[in-house]
């Protein structure tokens, strides 16, 4: 099979793997060697099927051993077949690199053979990247739950962040869609890369890299949302341990796709990206905000609310609270206030300092006030034609839900602000 065919299908291949983050490491160039990285950096790439993505994003091999019902890949499924081998996997990405395609690479792979076979493989492609070809660019590799400690630290040494997907919110789920899968196989591996960054494990063969730290941008994991029936409530449960125990960067969401026919998924149903985009808010608010989980959520209403963003919800269900003196307020009640992000709440909390600031100094400051209006006032007055009820609130934010969801539905994509 031809290089540019391999590329084409495990480039597809991977579109369901979620890669949107940031490095989370520097690395300088070095004369005679290729690339750098920023902490904020990897801008574009490019897939197979013409998307602009932020890494060259692909699979080792969709040649499969295991038959997870919600896989593309699976091993009863009826798809083209192939492998790169080590030495064509680097020279692709070299290859794309020195065109200025890329900026890193993401690479996944499905279970050929065994997870310590498959990993061997994919560490040496990435140490041909490393070592013969001096590559210093970004690579996010996901890991392959079951993999032996040997390799992983291996791998946690070649790439800047490893992945351990758990794939779905519960061991039964797991057991039910993905037999040959187990929710320890996935945990210990992933306890092991919490404790090995912690000790900056060294791979001593690999004496090019002596000075490289293990897995310098941190781990993170990605499960499937909407393939079985855990609420949102039990989704962010989990993520928070993950984020306490594991200490990892990101859960990554990803709203099920059916890409299968089997009697154990949802018949036809892809789970709507607005639930995912819901889900992603929440675990803003956890891990920037300040927020636990059974404030956003509780187990009496375990799905978050698809007409308004989770702080807004905490803010009307909390509306003794409200409305907010901006200038009296303590910097951990700006961050609670809706429409006012991280840097919103410090440059008020700055600003504050030298005057008393109205409405118009806030939009000065750069703050959006399509939803804060409703939560606060300045020098005790309100925003001009606000009116301070409760229901009313939450219509008009219902309202502007509504409208930026018609609006995405023409544009051909979900367009929703952030919290």
């Amino acid at each position: 099979m031809e290089l540019l065919d391999k590329l084409t299908i495990l480039a597809d291949a991977a579109k369901y793997d979620v890669a949107c983050t940031s490095c989370g490491v520097n690395r300088t160039a070095v004369k005679g060697q290729l690339g750098d990285t920023m902490k904020a950096g990897i801008c574009h790439s490019f897939s197979a099927d013409g998307r602009c993505i932020t890494l060259l994003k692909v699979l080792f091999s969709n040649v499969c051993s295991y038959n997870c019902s919600y896989c593309v890949n699976r091993r009863s499924n009826d798809v083209p077949r192939t492998t790169f081998t080590p030495r064509e996997l680097a020279e692709l990405v070299i290859g794309f690199y020195r065109r200025n395609y890329i900026e890193g690479l993401f690479l996944s792979s499905a279970v050929l053979k065994s997870p310590d076979y498959t990993t061997e493989l994919m560490c040496n492609a990435l140490q041909l990247l490393r070592s013969s070809y001096g590559f210093r660019g970004y690579i996010h590799a996901k890991a392959i739950p079951g993999t032996s400690n040997d390799l992983l630290v291996r791998l946690g040494v070649l790439a800047d962040r490893v992945s351990l997907n758990i794939e779905l919110p519960s061991s039964e789920s797991l057991r039910l869609l993905a037999p040959e899968k187990g929710r320890e196989s996935t945990l210990g591996p992933m306890a092991f890369v919490r404790d090995g960054i912690k000790a900056n494990y060294q791979d001593k063969q690999l004496s090019t890299l002596k000075r490289t730290r293990f897995v310098p941008a941190g781990q993170s994991t990605q499960m499937i949302v909407g393939a079985t029936p855990e609420s949102d409530y039990q989704i962010l449960k989990l993520s928070s341990s993950l984020y306490r125990n594991m200490e990892l960067k990101r859960v990554f969401f990803s709203a099920y796709i059916p890409v299968n026919t089997d009697p154990l998924l949802p018949s036809g149903i892809e789970t709507p990206l607005l639930r995912e985009h819901r889900l992603y808010q929440a675990d803003w608010l956890m891990r920037f905000y300040e927020f636990n989980v059974d404030e956003i959520i509780g187990a009496d209403d375990p799905f978050l609310d698809p007409l308004v963003d989770p702080k807004c919800n905490w803010a009307l269900k909390h509306i003794d609270q409200f409305p907010a003196e901006i200038n009296k307020v303590p910097y951990e009640m700006l961050l609670r206030i809706p429409g006012i992000g991280v840097r919103g709440a410090k440059r008020i909390a700055m600003a504050r300092r030298q005057r008393s600031l109205r409405f118009e100094d806030l939009k000065r400051l750069k703050i959006s006030l399509k939803r804060a209006q409703y939560f606060i006032t300045c020098n005790g007055a309100y925003a001009q034609g606000v009116v301070f009820d409760p229901t009313s609130i939450y219509a008009e934010l219902a309202g502007e839900t509504k409208k930026r969801r018609f609006k995405g539905v023409l544009d051909g994509q979900l367009q929703l602000l952030d919290c």
